[in-house]
């Protein structure tokens, strides 16, 4: 299965659980690593150092810098790709908004949440929410009954 595996750059887990898919067979979409280079996925400090500090109108701009266009084909690409997204938790909006795209383009997503920060009603959407990666490799198909 290929699998878009979204969540965010601070998640501690986010390599545990693309090393855990892969030994369980499937093809990974890693956007911290998402080529076969040693290259680094994308990072808002490649357009501009001082990121933090901008107005909307530099994050307009930024938005078309080259960087981050090669970061959202790259990302975009990947999702067109997958079979399946896992929203593995805790991540930010655009893991949020990956997933969403991805339900509404016909895929199943699950969302994983090893221990539970805050109840959202609204995962309900998803195909599963699973507590941690016995449980996804089994709504899955592909971990131990």
């Amino acid at each position: 299965m290929k699998i878009y595996l979204a969540s965010s750059w601070r998640n501690e887990i986010q390599q545990k659980y693309v090393k855990l898919l892969r030994e369980a067979g499937h093809q990974v979409y890693d956007f911290k690593h998402p080529t076969d280079t040693e290259e680094l996925g994308f990072h808002w400090e490649d357009v501009d150092a001082d990121f933090r500090s901008w107005t909307v109108k530099d994050y307009q701009k930024g938005l078309s810098h080259p960087v981050a266009e090669r970061g959202f084909q790259r990302d975009w690409d990947a999702m067109l790709w997958a079979d399946v997204c896992v929203l593995l938790l805790p991540c930010g909006r655009s893991a949020h908004a990956e997933a969403g795209w991805m339900k509404g383009a016909g895929k199943p997503v699950y969302v994983v949440m090893e221990e539970l920060e805050v109840a959202e009603l609204m995962y309900k959407l998803f195909d599963g929410v699973c507590d941690g990666p016995e449980e996804l490799l089994r709504y899955m198909g592909t971990g131990p009954v």
